[in-house]
């Protein structure tokens, strides 16, 4: 026979199952118009117990955010196979699962939400931003990009998230087009960069000559050779 008695949990158990019960609220709505008292309905538990665990709302915030930030980073995450635009392509399709799932807190992650002027926050939302900086330096196999190369790479990661905000405002373009349209993005940086520099033409013409003829890169051209 069950008597109902709650198991008693851990203080990191208990303070994982808080930041996991936030994230969950903040992918339905903003972390602003979540309340202490909604957190603490949702885990099961009284609202001095969550302050005993986060001194304040900001504290939890920041915690969920953390965690948010490390999974969208993992998102980023591509093995070394295959031609680059497929691997680019993978890694937007996992960045929109993220956008997807998250709503709210991926706008809140990218904009700041209650966090605000927190150099914490600051710092967590940079990190994301170079870790996928990092990861497509990896993918091109330059570690140390020259200036043009740099700013190519970092343009396409604002892009890419600029255009999830903004899908995210009544999706007006089909997910998948989104998808694919970004990874084309790259190779038009790239190539406008290329007209300027001949190191990032040496990179354009090595991304081309590894991609197949019914490759992301082939398609572009393809679909740009229509206007002539």
């Amino acid at each position: 026979m069950t008597t109902g008695t709650r198991r008693r949990m851990g203080v990191e158990e208990r303070r994982e199952q808080l930041i996991a019960v936030a994230l969950d609220l903040f992918s339905h709505r903003s972390p602003e118009d979540v309340s202490i008292d909604e957190v603490a309905e949702a885990a099961g538990i009284s609202r001095p117990l969550v302050y005993h665990y986060f001194p304040g709302k900001q504290q939890l915030y920041e915690a969920a955010l953390r965690r948010a930030a490390e999974e969208l980073t993992a998102r980023f995450v591509e093995p070394h196979e295959g031609p680059l635009g497929a691997r680019l392509l993978r890694v937007m399709e996992r960045f929109f699962d993220f956008v997807e799932e998250h709503g709210p807190g991926f706008s809140a992650l990218m904009r700041g939400g209650p966090a605000i002027g927190s150099t914490r926050t600051s710092a967590m939302i940079d990190g994301v931003r170079h870790a996928a900086y990092v990861q497509i330096l990896a993918h091109l196999g330059i570690p140390d990009p020259a200036p043009r190369l740099e700013l190519v790479v970092r343009s396409w990661i604002s892009l890419a998230e600029t255009t999830a905000l903004l899908w995210l405002d009544g999706r007006p373009i089909p997910r998948k087009e989104l998808e694919r349209q970004l990874v084309h993005d790259f190779a038009a940086l790239a190539t406008v960069s290329a007209a300027y520099d001949e190191r990032m033409a040496q990179v354009v013409r090595q991304i081309l000559a590894d991609d197949p003829t019914d490759g992301m890169f082939a398609d572009l051209a393809s679909r740009v050779g229509r206007f002539a």
